[in-house]
């Protein structure tokens, strides 16, 4: 994992046409922008489908 620091309104551009902002840090909260082109999902965390890898033991019973 690569961690960057920023302050207010620096940016950090991922891939093409990604662009996250720093918009306001206040206390322990930080408010970022995303640009992203439309055929690209955001979705918090919390919000995104959850994946759950099969165990390998589990792959091969049926």
């Amino acid at each position: 994992m690569l961690v960057l620091s920023r302050r207010e309104s620096e940016r950090i551009r991922l891939g093409e046409g990604i662009v996250v902002t720093v918009v306001r840090i206040s206390g322990d909260r930080v408010r970022i922008g995303i640009e992203a082109p439309e055929n690209v999902p955001v979705v918090r965390d919390e919000l995104a489908p959850k994946h759950v890898e099969p165990r390998p033991a589990d792959r091969h019973a049926a």
